[in-house]
């Protein structure tokens, strides 16, 4: 029995030592000291011995398991950190050949003529103010004066989520939230997501506005001229001639519409300005009184003004964009352009 335990630890050594990968090992450690292994199979003779033979048999079993083992171990990390030497050779890095061009990203266009519209407004003493994106029907209409089947409606082209709740067609509504959260003065913009059912080549069914709300005791209608016009000039330059047409809007009475001097012709006359000389702008006007009511001022005490325009519109007059569409495509080679 000794000699066939000697013979089994030398070969089971020698066979450690020849192994060449952690596979070659884990197949020597299974043939010597496996549930069917040799060392395994040869203790299942010792039955046949006398007890004190047994107990000399299995001792000597239990060593030249034990020198197996550390056998194995210490060829392990050999293997283990050779393997680790070749792959950090075969992964080598030449860090003297030039890296690779990272594309980083850009601020997007609307973001931009958004920071400029704020900066100048800012410059007045407005605040920016922001609202849900979700909106109840009464904030996005009635409380600005477009009770239910009003006509007025109809141009909003508007995504009905439910009866009562709706994607917000414009970002008035902030207006009427501020208005009931806090008492005159107040000098705010609302800068913000909106949308409508419309799509083409100047329109988005998701786009920006940018509304503005004046609110004290003494506010007249000079107020809104001289606000609107220092704004686009200093917007479009400070040459550029500015007019007021009437116009009407539900929630503002008078009402007007803003033109500024074609900002490519400079009024002579060409596509952009279907060669009549004028680029409209913003609507704008007087708060109505059924919108003081519905937040609980008093209109014969408070007086304001209002104005909203649409910063895709801007953004595409200020860079020379053709269709709205390339600002919604993400395309970095169009967007690193700004």
């Amino acid at each position: 029995m000794k000699e066939r335990l000697d013979v089994i630890q030398r070969d089971a050594v020698s066979a450690v030592d020849q192994s060449g990968t952690l596979l070659d090992l884990e197949a020597v450690k299974v043939q010597y000291l496996g549930k069917k292994g040799e060392l395994t199979a040869i203790l299942k003779d010792v039955s046949s011995l006398s007890h004190d033979e047994r107990r000399d048999a299995g001792m000597m079993a239990n060593t030249i398991k034990d020198v197996i083992l550390s056998a194995i171990s210490t060829k392990k990390e050999t293997l283990e950190q050779s393997a680790l030497l070749q792959k950090l050779a075969s992964d080598s890095v030449d860090v003297t050949l030039p890296s690779q061009k990272q594309r980083l990203g850009h601020s997007h266009p609307i973001s931009q003529t958004i920071e400029r519209i704020s900066a100048i407004f800012s410059r007045l003493g407005f605040s920016v103010k922001s609202g849900p994106e979700i909106e109840s029907d009464w904030f996005n209409f009635e409380a600005l004066n477009i009770p239910k089947y009003h006509p007025a409606r109809d141009m909003h082209d508007t995504f009905y989520i439910s009866d009562t709740h709706l994607l917000r067609t414009h970002t008035s509504p902030v207006q009427i939230r501020t208005m009931l959260n806090q008492k005159p003065p107040i000098r705010i913009l609302a800068p913000g997501k909106v949308y409508r059912c419309d799509a083409d080549a100047t329109h988005s069914p998701v786009f920006h506005q940018v509304e503005g709300l004046v609110v004290d005791s003494n506010i007249r209608f000079s107020d809104l001229k001289g606000t609107l016009e220092f704004f686009l000039q200093e917007l479009f330059g400070k040459d550029k001639k500015v007019r007021f047409r009437p116009s009407y809007f539900p929630f503002t009475e008078p009402s007007t519409e803003v033109d500024v001097e074609c900002v490519h012709c400079s009024g002579t006359g060409c596509p952009s300005c279907k060669y009549n000389g004028w680029l409209e702008i913003l609507g704008a006007g007087m708060v109505h009184e059924n919108v003081f009511k519905a937040v609980g001022y008093d209109p014969t005490v408070i007086r304001g003004f209002a104005f909203g325009l649409g910063v895709d519109r801007i953004a595409m007059l200020l860079y020379g964009i053709p269709d709205i569409r390339l600002l919604y495509e993400n395309d970095n080679r169009f967007l690193e352009q700004f």
